[in-house]
């Protein structure tokens, strides 16, 4: 039932007015109790009467609000019309990727919750509820995770909350896996510099066979992916087999779904990775460095660090990073091996639960 604000003072009116005319105490208190209660109904009838859909995503005409405040469509057709591949657009300081095959890219906004409220039904109907307490509330409040969070750390895809947040965590964090990257880096810098210094496969390509360049301001950056997005690449993986086996030795690199990655990563001199948020909280970014020249910096949640040959940094990219070579020509480019591992707060059922529903094919 729908009643106008004139209705209901008109109500008001008139059991103020039968108040008056009662004698009896006990019925006049009665009254005030169902005038009080009617006033009630009106306000909550008032506050809640937006679709119930939209309430629960937390999205705004079909669109969602990302990192620098900028609303982006979440119509993916839209988003990656009249674009190039592998393309960054600079918008209030901040880079958005604009790839038409980034995950991050074109799954966004109200479709995207409803797939991933689906998709973790359909999980907990094949295996349990059990531990998905954080990723049902994660789920079913992800619009308002995404649209609520404090600027400095505002992932763009999925938030899980209650896990413990900082820019940079210790090495302790994921001891084994990190000590495993350190103790393999004489064998990630030689099928580095095998890769990197091969020949490019056409001469109108500067660039050797499996390597990708990403659109930046100043300078150049390169990535060569044996994992991108949770997809292993076969003929990348091929090149560098021995990587491809201490990949295999990790114990909690995200190797089954869409926020996996593994790949090398090069710097060039006076390059700068613009301000960006990552897609989601639940990994961490390890950096393995293998070359180091002065100069060169990355700045997480305004924290700065430095890389260093043969050691691993591990940061949240959830938060607010950039990266920069302010080095010479002669200094040559910074590169690391970059690879993501669980945030090690996400429990094991939450990780099988994640895998399912940001599954690569889903």
């Amino acid at each position: 039932m729908e009643w106008s604000l004139e209705r209901v003072r008109e109500i008001l009116a008139g059991g103020m007015q039968m108040l008056r005319d009662c004698e009896s105490s006990a019925i006049g208190t009665a009254m005030c109790l169902l005038l009080l209660f009617m006033w009630y109904c009106y306000r909550v009838g008032r506050e809640h009467g937006t679709s119930p859909l939209r309430r629960r995503y937390g999205t705004e005409s079909g669109r969602v609000r990302v990192g620098g405040g900028v609303l982006i469509s979440s119509d993916s057709g839209t988003r990656a019309k009249g674009r190039k591949s592998s393309t960054l657009e600079e918008q209030n300081g901040f880079a958005y990727c604009q790839s038409t095959e980034c995950f991050r890219c074109t799954s966004t906004g109200e479709g995207l919750n409803q797939k991933l409220y689906h998709s973790l039904q359909d999980y907990a109907k094949r295996y349990t509820w059990s531990g998905m307490g954080r990723v049902h509330k994660g789920v079913r409040d992800q619009g308002r995770y995404l649209t609520n969070r404090p600027t400095i750390q505002r992932p763009e895809v999925f938030f899980l909350p209650d896990l413990p947040s900082a820019p940079f965590f210790s090495r302790d964090a994921q001891k084994h896996d990190v000590e495993l990257l350190e103790r393999s880096f004489p064998v990630l810098l030689a099928e580095f510099e095998n890769i990197y210094h091969h020949p490019p496969a056409r001469s109108s390509s500067s660039l050797p066979p499996g390597w990708k360049a990403n659109s930046t301001p100043h300078g150049q950056w390169w990535t060569f992916y044996l994992v991108n997005q949770g997809t292993p690449l076969v003929l990348n993986i091929r090149r560098c087999p021995r990587t491809w086996r201490v990949l295999g030795q990790l114990r909690t690199f995200i190797a089954n779904n869409v926020f996996g990655n593994a790949c090398f990563s090069v710097l060039t001199p006076g390059a700068l990775i613009t301000e960006h948020y990552g897609p989601t909280n639940v990994r961490l970014r390890c950096h393995l460095g293998l070359r180091v020249p002065p100069a060169c910096e990355l700045v997480v949640g305004g924290e700065p660090q430095c890389w260093s040959e043969g050691s691993c940094l591990l940061f949240d990219d959830s938060f607010l990073h950039r990266a920069f070579h302010e080095g010479i020509a002669e200094d040559g480019p910074r590169v690391v091996f970059m690879v993501d591992l669980w945030h090690p707060n996400v429990a094991a059922a939450e990780r099988q639960a994640l895998d399912y529903i940001f599954n690569p094919g889903r």
